[in-house]
């Protein structure tokens, strides 16, 4: 059994920071001896950040993003198009496709996808507030902006089937070849997304 080499401090930061998404124990102790060297231009301020962020970030009611106000600031733009509702699995989601640009338009966050095997049911999803948003704020489209995998088209046809009561357009994202991409290099299951969802040129 190896020896402990340092601290139960620094060995505790390793240990949170292995936690963290694509951080394995190696690139835990890599950040945190980086972090310690750079304490003050790095790590002081990094935890004063957490801290803040740990007592001023919540969940927007509305819509089930992050921030520092509720309603979050995506929420009370009125520059925005209120009337369209893009549903996404997560906030991670809703931050990529603001970052792409390519339509302001109001989000809502379902916190996951249905997956049985997981014991993830509608119930632990935000879909009873989709359907009261929809209801109640006019919506005319919904987006369903949910990944390509079983899970996500499955929560896709779920959702559908609960506005058809609602008579809202539903529509979902285009699947297919990615701008810059080679056929060559794509795989099956895209390939026959793209075929199926061509479109006039």
């Amino acid at each position: 059994m190896a020896e402990r080499v340092s601290g139960p401090e620094i060995e505790r930061l390793i240990q949170l920071l292995a936690r963290l998404p694509g951080f394995g124990p190696r690139s835990a102790r890599r950040a945190a001896l980086h972090l310690i060297r750079k304490r003050e231009d790095l790590l002081g301020p990094l935890a004063d950040a957490m801290r803040t962020a740990q007592d001023k970030i919540v969940t927007c009611a509305t819509c089930g993003n992050i921030d520092t106000c509720d309603p979050c600031t995506v929420c009370a733009d009125q520059r925005r198009d209120h009337t369209t509702l893009i549903v996404v699995e997560t906030v991670a989601d809703l931050w990529a496709l603001e970052r792409a640009g390519a339509l302001r338009a109001a989000y809502h966050v379902l916190g996951g996808t249905l997956s049985p095997l997981d014991g993830v049911g509608p119930k632990d999803l935000n879909l009873s507030t989709l359907i009261d948003r929809v209801a109640r704020d006019q919506i005319r489209e919904v987006i369903l902006a949910v990944n390509a995998t079983v899970d996500g088209q499955t929560t896709a046809h779920y959702i559908t089937d609960l506005l058809a009561p609602l008579k809202v357009k539903t529509t979902r994202l285009a699947h297919g070849v990615p701008v810059g991409g080679e056929l060559d290099y794509l795989d099956e299951g895209t390939l026959a997304a793209a075929m199926r969802s061509r479109t006039a040129f």
